[in-house]
C-alpha cells in the first residue's frame, strides 16, 4: 500500500504533498531535515493534514501529482473537508 501525505507547516502557513509506503517514518524524515536543501528542511513543525490511501505506487504517484498541479491550497483544504472529492480522484486514477 502506498499513500499520498499532505503536510503542513504552521510557521511557514504552507503544505507539502508526498508519496510514500511509511508516512510516519517519512513525516520523522522531513522534520528531522533529513532532505537537505530541501524545501521542507527550513522547519521542523511539519504535521500530518492528510492522507490518502492508494492501491500501489503508480495511483499515488498520479494522485500525488494531480494534487501538486491544482496549486490551490482551498482545493487541499476541500480534499479534508468532502471526502467524495478524494474518491473522485481515486477512481480516475485507478
Amino acid at each position: 500500500m502506498h499513500y499520498v501525505y499532505i503536510l503542513c507547516s504552521e510557521l511557514l502557513n504552507r503544505y507539502y504533498i508526498g508519496e510514500s509506503e511509511d508516512v510516519v517514518r517519512r513525516l520523522k524524515e522531513h522534520n528531522d531535515g533529513f532532505f537537505k536543501d530541501s524545501f521542507t528542511s527550513s522547519v521542523n513543525d511539519w504535521k500530518v493534514f492528510l492522507t490518502i490511501d492508494c492501491s500501489d505506487r503508480i495511483q499515488a504517484r498520479k494522485v500525488e501529482k494531480h494534487i501538486k498541479n491544482m496549486k490551490s491550497r482551498k482545493y487541499i483544504q476541500n480534499l479534508k473537508e468532502y471526502p467524495e472529492l478524494i474518491s473522485k480522484l481515486k477512481k480516475r486514477y485507478n
